[in-house]
């Protein structure tokens, strides 16, 4: 079966996915951020309510298995059996944890480590690494990183010295996402890598098919792509060695994995081997909802339709668990995104589903589930125009969540109450709840692909809409300072969130305002509204000012298409030039006019959506390319680390490149001239072809106090974390690796690098947002300035452009920005390469001082 391509990345995955079972037996413990584990403890715990909490646990029955634990607690306290007392308590904090009561969590963790410590002195190796395991998960959670990596590192070795392999494997796992959580990724990948050899070496065994899935799904979530191939090894030597019982779990596991990497033909396979091989109910209920989730997504109503019917059916049957409610709630959300729902499943169908749903999570004390249900349901009604019943069950919504403190669903009901407040023309309550929805997702800055794994939540559907969509209420009316000040801010907010989605973290640390670094510079906010284009100029000490282009979002985006199609130097120079002045009289005309620009040297842009693609340097006013009157710098946002400019005769340079074909990548022999020209116009130190190895890089900007450098290498941007790298000699080195090695230099600020170049990297194809790779590089790098290039040039034009670019950069009292565009307009008036294609694909992010 064929799929359309369609932009929707799989961002959810549900319970019994991400519950990794590391043990073949029972015993529950939740492990941090999307990994989870259960560990063996068959020594201990074979008491009928201890046995009874497992099972409601591992039913996802939270709260009633909080009632079995507190009470068995209470009694064993009571015999004075304190070992079981421990456990007892260690379990509830699990199940507290999972209910979000982390006050509650934490108060029964410290009591269990308490009796631990001074009332069983000889307790059992296994007990201490079950309550170590539980504390480090609550420690992760409260963003105490570095001691759930030491508790996880103890508990380990506690489950060694038990003999407990699964128990080991699942702290290790634990361990490489704390290493995340704490930046030091390429430490992560190698604990990672280490399993998988651990892993490789041992016997085939369940044990062995469970800890590959455990690893592979680990693999998954940090955005690493050897996750389909562990993944699938686990599924031959499951196949091999018999263990039926696991089969399904590790299709449907593939089956998630081809999905987020837009694999839908493979996707439907596996889960179809799922929902054939499973004797498992909850499996085979997971496959379906895979495969229609799956249909919608690839524009297939029809076979989606086909398998409503029975999905309807059985979720109305299941018993109320946590699995049972989440089902469901994603079964309805799957069908809230769809434009024509209703000839999928009648509204009234969908509206009871929700209603039994909300009914159910009040029976089992399930307050989160019920929020979210009671979201969808007011979603439902939205959609279909009943306004006063939407408005209702999503303020009940609203309510339940602020109780909670629960930032993601406060984030999606107080957006939805805003739309329905908007809807009905009411824009300073919409206002207000917007403003709510934005705080709340601020709150929750980085953990957006992680907040709740069991519901759908995707940044390009939930959290920049939100955003935007309260821009647009604030510049709806001729807009007031204050009104343009939030304005700006939010957008500012915008790029910050999009780069942490990028990141899967909280990555950018706030800092100073660019505005108020320059006096001489000015910055510019264009911002892509669905009927129009609105800029907003920023300039030290003078008050906002707005400019707006009536221009439909579908209009705007073909001429940003066509002006890139027309920069090829084959294509019509009248057409790009034409393309290239429309653009210019939205983004620069009205306030050349205004004399917005008088006394200014540089133009920073602070750029929106496909206006990162197009080189701003070479917009065209009739007579002049906006280089020729402006030094141009891009910025993620205002929050930049602070300035310091080079000093002309300090220049220290690490320069490197790679000028022979390699991996698969073609030769770039002009590469080897621009590195030794380099060379010799700084002081510096060269790192070409063979020497040019991630190890030797790593090394030299550790030891070394290089301000600047400069790779002329291929590498790749793209909106995907995974796709964006850089290649040396011994291979591919992804973003997330190369920031962490070029910010390791002792952590002092004052050693940061100042100048990142990076001259013969690519943006991937067919990616309209994969300028937010080289953002996201230039963030996370630490560099306070990165030059990159937009599109391959000839080597030869980066070569001269570069080599000039280093000319000027010792002149005296020169900015980044201006030396930059000395050297563009060196090409311009000075070389054959005199055609925007060749200079203007040079941009510089950050810092332009």
């Amino acid at each position: 079966m064929a799929f359309p391509i369609k932009e929707h990345r799989w961002l959810y995955i549900g319970l019994s996915i991400l519950s990794l079972c590391l043990a073949v037996t029972n015993t529950p413990a939740r492990a941090s951020v999307q990994v989870s584990a259960k560990f063996t403890l068959n020594a201990l715990a074979s008491t009928n309510q201890i046995e009874q909490g497992r099972n409601l646990y591992r039913s996802g029955r939270f709260a009633e298995a909080v009632m079995v634990w507190q009470t068995a607690a209470q009694q064993y306290h009571t015999q004075g059996d304190r070992q079981n007392e421990t456990l007892s308590l260690s379990y509830l904090s699990l199940a507290q944890q999972e209910l979000n009561q982390w006050k509650a969590a934490e108060e029964s963790i410290e009591q269990s480590l308490k009796l631990l410590q001074t009332s069983i002195p000889s307790a059992d190796a296994i007990l201490w690494a079950q309550v170590l395991n539980t504390q480090a998960n609550l420690q992760l959670h409260n963003g105490k990183a570095e001691i759930a990596l030491e508790n996880w590192q103890q508990a380990q070795k506690y489950y060694e010295q038990a003999g407990d392999k699964m128990g080991s494997l699942g702290s290790q796992i634990n361990q490489a996402q704390a290493l995340q959580s704490l930046g030091f990724y390429r430490r992560s990948k190698q604990q990672l890598e280490t399993l998988n050899q651990n892993l490789g070496a041992m016997p085939d065994s369940e044990i062995k098919v469970s800890g590959l899935r455990s690893l592979g799904l680990a693999l998954l979530m940090i955005g690493d792509g050897k996750s389909r191939q562990v993944l699938e090894q686990s599924l031959a030597i499951a196949r091999k060695i018999e263990a039926t019982s696991q089969l399904s779990s590790i299709l449907l596991s593939l089956g998630k994995t081809a999905a987020d990497l837009k694999d839908p033909e493979a996707a439907l396979d596996y889960f179809e081997q799922a929902e054939q091989l499973t004797t498992n109910p909850s499996d085979r209920l997971q496959a379906r909802l895979a495969k229609f989730k799956l249909f919608l997504d690839y524009d297939k109503p029809e076979l989606a339709t086909s398998l409503a019917p029975q999905l309807l059916q059985q979720l109305g049957e299941l018993p109320p668990s946590h699995t049972s409610l989440y089902a469901a709630i994603n079964f309805v959300a799957s069908l809230n995104r769809q434009s024509n729902f209703n000839q999928i499943i009648p509204l009234k169908d969908l509206a009871q589903l929700m209603a039994v749903t909300v009914k159910s999570a009040q029976q089992i004390q399930d307050a989160q589930a019920e929020a979210y249900a009671l979201h969808q349901w007011g979603k439902l009604y939205r959609r279909t125009q009943q306004l006063s019943q939407a408005q209702e069950l999503t303020q009940k919504s609203l309510n339940i969540a602020r109780q909670l403190q629960a930032e993601d669903i406060i984030a999606q009901s107080a957006w939805q109450v805003g739309q329905l407040y908007k809807e009905q023309g009411d824009r300073p309550e919409a206002i207000t709840a917007y403003t709510e929805a934005v705080k709340a997702l601020k709150s929750i800055r980085g953990d957006l692909v992680s907040v709740n794994p069991d519901v759908q939540f995707s940044f390009r559907e939930s959290v920049e809409p939100v955003y935007r969509e309260l821009v647009g209420l604030l510049l709806d009316q001729q807009p007031s300072q204050v009104e343009l000040m939030k304005a700006r801010d939010l957008i500012e907010a915008l790029q910050v969130a999009e780069l942490d989605n990028f990141f899967r973290e909280a990555c950018l640390d706030i800092s100073q305002q660019i505005d108020k670094i320059d006096p001489n510079a000015t910055v510019v906010y264009p911002i892509i509204l669905p009927d129009r284009l609105a800029v907003i100029l920023s300039k030290t000490g003078q008050p906002l000012r707005y400019y707006v282009t009536q221009k439909s979002i579908a209009d705007i985006e073909q001429t940003l298409e066509k002006f890139l199609v027309a920069l090829n130097p084959v294509s019509n120079s009248k057409e790009r030039d034409r393309l290239s002045q429309e653009i210019y009289s939205w983004l620069i005309r009205p306030a050349e006019m205004d004399q917005a620009f008088k006394d200014t040297q540089t133009l920073v842009f602070v750029l929106d959506g496909r206006l990162r693609n197009i080189p701003i340097s070479a917009l065209y006013d009739g007579k002049q390319y906006l280089i020729e009157k402006y030094a141009v710098a891009l910025s993620p946002g205002m929050q930049l680390m602070s300035a310091r400019s080079l000093q002309p005769n300090d220049i220290n340079a690490i320069v490197g490149g790679i000028s022979q074909s390699r991996n698969g990548f073609s030769a770039l022999p002009a590469v080897e001239l621009e590195v030794k020209q380099i060379s010799k116009a700084v002081r510096s130190s060269m790192l070409l072809n063979q020497q040019f190895t991630s190890q030797a890089l790593a090394s030299h900007v550790k030891s070394s106090s290089a301000d600047i450098v400069h790779l002329a290498t291929h590498g790749q941007f793209s909106s995907r974390l995974e796709d964006t790298f850089l290649l040396t000699w011994d291979g591919e080195v992804n973003v997330k690796e190369l920031s962490e090695l070029l910010k390791n230099r002792g952590g002092e600020s004052s050693k940061a690098i100042e100048l990142l170049v990076l001259s013969a990297c690519d943006t991937a194809t067919g990616d309209d947002r994969a300028v937010l790779g080289l953002a996201g590089l230039a963030v996370k790098s630490g560099a306070r300035s990165t030059i990159a290039t937009l599109w391959p040039v000839k080597d030869k034009a980066a070569e001269m452009l570069m080599t000039r670019f280093y000319e000027q950069l010792r002149q005296p009292k020169i900015t980044k920005a201006e030396a930059l565009r000395q050297a563009q307009i060196n090409l311009i008036r000075q070389t054959d390469f005199h055609d925007p294609f060749f200079w203007s694909a040079f941009v510089l992010v950050g810092n332009w001082l």
